[in-house]
């Protein structure tokens, strides 16, 4: 997306954005949304005809669909001509091995160039859900970004709940942070994952990131639930964001 004259009349703007659609996985998770393998394939056609550039597949490994969308897409069944397809997962397990994690092992066998990997980055979530210590939750964050790259990959990486973690403990979430960037992660997403951040709030916090990480792509990814979604997503490119994920017609 090409904002280049909103960038002359206000220098805050960047020139341009990259757009990340996942209506294959986070948009099909809505309600009364059911989609085969044919329908994700023609929907990735049609996604590549609107020139996103980058199409999220879904999830290797956690169901049959999203296995034989990414093995057909392997196979030549998907032809993209301005798109970039991607896979998503997840860090590796607490206390355990990159090279035995099966998330991990998923993400190398869809034979995406890019794999985007959701992490913890709010201590509560860490230390409560997880149960393991703030180090580990680092840890686990560096390690798997280190692996992805050593074979290979380029490595989006999705800060879950990065804004009320922020809130919380800035230190841990900004740590979290730099063991993606230290380990090779080429795009730093921040998610509004309960989708309760006000504008202002976002748009002060992504500054600062902006800032701390000027060499690496920084990203939104906010959700709807007080109806903020679009206006904390230009809030974030307002503040220096340049890749923005979404979903056609707000699903999911």
């Amino acid at each position: 997306m090409d904002i280049s004259r909103d960038a002359v009349r206000n220098p805050e703007w960047p020139e341009s954005v990259e757009i990340f659609d996942t209506t294959l996985r986070d948009g099909s998770q809505f309600e009364g949304i059911a989609l085969t393998t044919d329908d994700k394939l023609r929907i990735a056609e049609q996604l590549d005809h609107l020139g996103v550039h980058y199409i999220e597949g879904g999830w290797p490994g956690s169901n049959p669909r999203d296995d034989a969308f990414f093995q057909r897409a392997a196979a030549g069944e998907l032809d993209l001509g301005t798109s970039t397809l991607v896979a998503f997962g997840s860090t590796r397990r607490p206390k355990g091995k990159v090279d035995e994690d099966q998330t991990l092992a998923n993400l190398i066998a869809a034979q995406t160039q890019i794999c985007c990997i959701v992490a913890k980055s709010w201590d509560y979530h860490v230390l409560e859900a997880l149960r393991t210590t703030l180090d580990e939750g680092a840890a686990m964050i560096h390690d798997s970004v280190e692996y992805l790259v050593a074979q290979d990959r380029r490595v989006f990486v999705d800060f879950e709940h990065f804004f009320d973690g922020y809130k919380r403990n800035p230190e841990f979430a900004l740590r979290a942070l730099e063991s993606a960037a230290i380990a090779g992660a080429e795009a730093l997403v921040l998610c509004d994952t309960n989708g309760g951040s006000l504008p202002h709030e976002i748009e002060g916090t992504t500054r600062r990131v902006v800032e701390m990480f000027p060499e690496l792509m920084i990203g939104m990814h906010t959700q709807n639930d007080t109806g903020c979604a679009t206006a904390n997503a230009v809030a974030g490119v307002r503040a220096g964001a340049r890749h923005v994920q979404g979903t056609i017609n707000g699903y999911g």
